[in-house]
């Protein structure tokens, strides 16, 4: 145990062992509520732009610098051990970094591809949604409407129609189509028979 102690204690180890006890602060922290965990990657500009850059991009980043750290201090300490001399443990040091940055950035990759990426909302899932007219009349260039996601919340839409139906406050209509220069919907009249999620 004294020999271990010595070991984590020594150059280059030393560097790596201080980071390494604020890394695990941090975990045991996280796991008993005392941080909100980003689970969606993002965080401070800087570290999110400085992982990036090292290629390291796309995970929390909490990971990639819990990582790293681990890494680079297991090779600094198994290094140590191993070479002697200030030469060799700048060496070590330097093997250090690097593979804590190959090995972090191998992880990351195969992270990247087992872990889903959350799908981004867009305003083209309203088409094919049915919409409520709240306006008296819809034109090619006059309508508003309220439609509702599939999370529940609902949304007033700008919509137009290409014909000359007739669409009466309170009445529902069927989205087509989005426009995306004009950012409105293209709406049709809606038949209820042929909505196949209607109640039988």
């Amino acid at each position: 145990m004294t020999q271990f102690i010595e070991a984590v204690l020594a150059f280059p180890t030393v560097l790596f062992t201080f980071l390494l006890l604020v890394v695990l602060g941090y975990w045991l922290i996280a796991v008993f509520g005392g941080i909100e965990f980003d689970g969606d990657g993002t965080g401070a500009t800087g570290f999110t732009g400085w992982a990036a850059g090292l290629g390291l991009g796309g995970i929390p980043v909490a990971v990639v610098v819990s990582l790293l750290v681990v890494i680079a201090w297991f090779v600094s300490l198994v290094g140590g051990v191993l070479f002697s001399g200030l030469s060799a443990l700048i060496a070590v040091l330097i093997a250090a970094l690097l593979c804590a940055w190959v090995l972090t950035r191998l992880v990351v990759l195969f992270l990247r591809r087992v872990i889903p990426k959350e799908r981004v909302p867009s305003r083209a899932d309203f088409v094919g949604r049915t919409c409520v007219i709240r306006t008296g009349r819809v034109g090619e260039n006059f309508g508003q409407a309220e439609v509702t996601s599939s999370d529940g919340s609902s949304a007033l839409v700008q919509v137009r129609q290409t014909g000359d139906d007739v669409f009466a406050a309170g009445s529902t209509a069927l989205i087509f189509a989005y426009d995306s220069p004009g950012e409105f919907f293209w709406v049709m009249p809606y038949a209820a028979e042929l909505d196949p999620d209607r109640p039988i």
